[in-house]
């Protein structure tokens, strides 16, 4: 499923494995350890090899940890891409600590860092929604949402934003955010 906005940038859902996508930039669900876990981010870590970690461990010997809704930016390694993108997401616990803020805020330092480095096909997983317990049906529209309104609000590099969804439920959580817009 795919919207094209009248500016000609493209929003697209793809069900499938983000680390074999071909894209300027990936965004990874990280964490503010800035260390390989589990879900994308391990997969992340394991198909583009040490070169993200030795670059991670830099980055965290000179910054320290990543907060949550803040991104930073690594080379991709051996992943078809430039550039991975590793956004801290929040924690669900109830929605009623500015979860949806936060989570907005992933998308949108991605879209910033891609601004940054020219980025123009840029590819997100949905961020929070695996061991931080986020559920589909309200991260979902928060980030169709925010990515739409980067698209079309800013004068942006990206020309095509890709939500690669690992399974059939999430990408139906997405088409329905998607169909609203």
């Amino acid at each position: 499923m795919q919207h094209l906005f009248p500016n000609g940038r493209l929003l697209r859902l793809v069900q499938g494995d983000i680390t074999t996508l071909p894209a300027d930039a990936i965004c990874n669900a990280a964490n503010s350890a800035l260390r390989p876990g589990g879900g994308i981010d391990g997969s992340i870590h394991r198909a583009g090899g040490p070169a993200i970690l030795h670059e991670l461990d830099s980055i965290r010997k000179k910054n320290g940890a990543c907060p949550p809704g803040s991104a930073v930016a690594t080379t991709a390694g051996n992943l078809p891409a430039r550039y991975v993108f590793h956004a801290v997401g929040p924690v669900y616990s109830g929605g009623g600590n500015s979860e949806s803020q936060v989570l907005a805020s992933c998308y949108r330092a991605c879209l910033a860092l891609a601004d940054e480095r020219k980025v123009q096909r840029i590819s997100f997983p949905s961020i929070s929604t695996g061991i931080y317990g986020y559920p589909l049906e309200e991260a979902a529209p928060v980030a169709i949402e925010t990515v739409a309104e980067w698209l079309t609000e800013n004068d942006t590099s990206v020309k095509e934003a890709i939500f690669v969804l690992f399974d059939e439920a999430t990408r139906r959580a997405y088409e329905r955010a998607l169909a609203d817009v």
